[in-house]
């Protein structure tokens, strides 16, 4: 798939929502901003994405891609306001098309958005792309400046991960949800930075979701260059996270929080 050409400069990833479906005046939902030299790309759109992005100086306008993990609502959420806020007629209306990236059956999904809000999330012709990845196995994806990666994960039949790599080989790698994943592992072996869900702390493990020692576990069998952790329910709060993940992982490690800056 072909973009825009663009300068090379360096990638900057930035956590827009660390948090859940649980409201949080600290944490919105799950959402990550990557810049790739001019390119800005979405990862995942849960509440609070475009009011976090307005933070950033970032305008909807701006981003190329949305990619989604899964279609839980704490992810999706702000698809439809985001593409309803899209179609606003300004001076800084969309210039270029919105390409979305998702696990099989996307058009299904947004097929059914559109049975409940018609053309009012029905961009100009030219201006929407969806492009599904294979969900069945590794998939791989060229576009301008980057290439992207991807692998099923152990939450929904939807649910993938992807790699990114920048135009200077430098990567990084967001979960999305998951469970423990030898895919994961595979996805993320020796990237610069792996974005990795840790939603409950390790004596309250949930099915479908990873604790901090079994993320740790994760990127110090996969040798990450560093290790950011995200996507706390409440119950991360009251316990000693980096702690936990300390079990596992001795490497470079980060808890995520909303609007933290990564340069890669």
């Amino acid at each position: 798939m072909k973009n825009r050409v663009l300068n090379q400069s360096q990638t900057t990833i930035t956590i827009l929502g660390s948090g859940t479906c649980v409201p949080s005046l600290q944490r919105s939902s799950c959402s990550v901003l990557a810049e790739i030299d001019s390119q800005k790309l979405l990862f995942d759109c849960g509440t609070g994405t475009m009011r976090r992005l307005l933070e950033t100086g970032t305008k909807i306008f701006d981003i190329s891609f949305i990619f989604f993990s899964h279609f839980h609502p704490d992810h999706t959420g702000e698809l439809v306001p985001f593409l309803f806020a899209t179609k606003y007629p300004d001076e800084n209306q969309r210039q270029f098309p919105l390409t979305i990236v998702a696990g099989t059956n996307f058009s299904r999904f947004y097929k059914g958005l559109k049975a409940v809000y018609s053309h009012w999330i029905e961009l100009a012709p030219g201006l929407l792309n969806i492009f599904e990845l294979n969900n069945q196995s590794y998939d791989k994806s060229k576009f301008d400046g980057f290439y992207i990666e991807s692998l099923p994960v152990e939450h929904r039949p939807e649910s993938i991960a992807y790699r990114v790599t920048d135009s200077k080989g430098k990567s990084f790698v967001y979960s999305g949800d998951t469970d423990y994943s030898e895919n994961l592992v595979t996805l993320s072996k020796n990237a610069d930075l792996l974005i990795c869900e840790a939603a409950f702390p390790d004596a309250l493990k949930v099915e479908g979701h990873l604790t901090p020692s079994l993320a740790g576990e994760i990127a110090s069998r996969a040798n990450v260059g560093r290790l950011v952790l995200t996507h706390f329910y409440p119950e991360c709060e009251a316990v000693d996270i980096a702690k936990e993940c300390r079990k596992t992982y001795k490497g470079r490690l980060t808890l995520g929080y909303d609007l933290m800056k990564i340069k890669l």
